[in-house]
């Protein structure tokens, strides 16, 4: 049984390995986790003596076999805890993170298969992010970035890259909430702000920062004429 500041390093190392594609360093971990580079050497260690993680230090960090399958469960539950307070007890997207962060660590691998069970074994969870199964197995789905559409083409509103309650309040103010049809309509060179219509008729300004962390699903053969 590890403890629940080890399972916190875990999921981070986990998060920012499938992120940067690359080993975690020791102070993207700190920045993470909000904590001193010190610190995140002394877990290191700890982890690695229990064969979590292969740890060299100056070269990273990288999930062990063993440490990837109880990041990946730890994901598991943390998702399908917020698929749970969304659906059934109706909060909003921007207050469940904390929550899920503390529903992850209840262990029992029958308490979450029926919690998947009776969500109806859901794919992705309130923000977009993919649901892995009970095997460790993941769904993706084909998303750009909205600042990568060009002007013309449509897409389905299908994430986010910043999950701060700040934007996901802000997306909710411009009616930009998942499975939201837009057309990008024009971009605009000086700032890369880009112009988009919605699917009821709504023309929204986004600026760079906001098109650059919001994923759409692209609509093959449907670009539009202008």
């Amino acid at each position: 049984m590890l403890s629940q500041v080890e399972e916190n390093y875990l999921k981070s190392i986990f998060k920012i390995t499938e992120k940067e594609g690359k080993p975690a360093s020791t102070n993207a971990i700190a920045g993470d986790l909000q904590t001193t580079a010190a610190s995140v050497t002394d877990m290191l260690k700890r982890l690695s003596e229990k064969t979590l993680i292969h740890y060299e230090k100056y070269k990273g960090v990288q999930m062990s076999d063993k440490g990837l399958t109880i990041a990946t469960q730890l994901v598991r539950r943390h998702r399908l805890w917020e698929v749970f307070l969304v659906e059934k007890l109706e909060f909003a997207w921007d207050e469940v993170h904390d929550l899920a962060e503390q529903l992850e660590h209840i262990h029992g691998n029958s308490l979450i298969d029926r919690l998947d069970a009776f969500l109806g074994n859901p794919r992705f969870d309130p923000h977009g992010d993919p649901i892995p199964d009970a095997q460790g197995r993941w769904t993706r789905r084909k998303q750009i970035l909205l600042s990568a559409l060009e002007p013309g083409e449509k897409g389905i509103v299908s994430g986010v890259e910043n999950h701060s309650p700040e934007f996901l309040q802000y997306l909710d103010q411009l009616g930009l909430v998942l499975h939201t049809q837009i057309t990008l309509r024009e971009r605009f060179p000086y700032d890369q702000s880009v112009r988009i219509r919605t699917d009821d008729g709504r023309e929204l300004s986004l600026s760079e920062k906001v098109a650059a962390n919001l994923y759409v699903e692209e609509q093959s053969g449907t670009k539009e004429r202008r």
